[in-house]
């Protein structure tokens, strides 16, 4: 569709985001439903409102990616990151860092540093928690969350790490000082250094293949050594050594 392609190439000189790494069908059908709700007939006119009005932008870049995260969400794996992973690297460390890639809300860099608290509490640690969504960057640092998001979490972290303020829980600044946000292009930033645990998970199904390459190699040059890259369920890496990694558990690869 020469509309749609001549569309994501002035969105790309505007905002330098390049939706031709993302999955055209799932893209173009999300932003094409988006287009519609808001009664524009092309994406000329539409292109056009969104440079003129910044709430119609910010709603377009809320929907690039699906924001759908509670705390410990798919708590097998976190179980596994607790009791196999952690262990493995903070055996010889005494300092960490971990990189909260697409955190979205932030409900992910926060059980990360519970789960530094609860476990390794003499450990320095710090997140680095990045999104390309300055909106639910915002929702992050602010902290407050509806009682479903906190469904895996036991009553005692929540008392200990939450204020509860009329049916809504607020996380305590013990956690908030652990963690840096940061909005930041997956495809386009600089990606921090020397990272012991990286976190991206449920966000590059959006991808294409070939960005999902560049992702993964650029991650493997993020990790220290023995570093550990932990992706979503429905993410695996398929040629794991292409990137010097090597899997080590389900969803879970070790830079080597």
């Amino acid at each position: 569709m020469p509309e749609y392609i001549d569309f994501i190439s002035r969105i790309k000189l505007k905002l330098g985001i390049d939706l031709n790494l993302y999955k055209e069908t799932q893209m173009r059908r999300r932003i094409t439903t988006l287009r519609n709700k808001r009664g524009y007939p092309d994406f000329s006119s539409y292109f056009t409102a969104l440079t003129t009005e910044e709430t119609l932008l910010q709603e377009f870049l809320d929907r690039l990616t699906i924001n759908v995260t509670e705390f410990y969400r798919n708590p097998k794996r976190w179980d596994i990151l607790q009791k196999r992973i952690l262990p493995l690297l903070t055996k010889q460390n005494k300092q960490m860092t971990i990189w909260s890639a697409a955190c979205s809300t932030g409900e992910e860099p926060y059980s990360l540093a519970i789960m530094m608290k609860e476990n390794f509490p003499n450990i320095a640690c710090r997140i680095i928690a990045t999104d390309l969504d300055e909106n639910v960057l915002k929702k992050a640092k602010q902290g407050t969350y509806q009682a479903q998001a906190l469904r895996e979490l036991p009553p005692t972290i929540k008392k200990k790490y939450f204020a509860e303020q009329q049916g809504m829980y607020k996380i305590k600044d013990t956690l908030k000082e652990m963690i840096r946000f940061k909005q930041h292009n997956l495809l386009a930033d600089a990606y921090p250094s020397d990272v012991d645990l990286i976190v991206c998970r449920n966000v590059l199904i959006y991808f294409t293949d070939d960005a999902k390459a560049i992702i993964y190699h650029r991650m493997g040059k993020a990790l220290r050594q023995s570093g550990v890259l932990f992706v979503g369920s429905t993410e695996q890496i398929f040629s794991p050594t292409n990137y010097n990694l090597d899997l080590i558990e389900t969803f879970f690869y070790q830079k080597v």
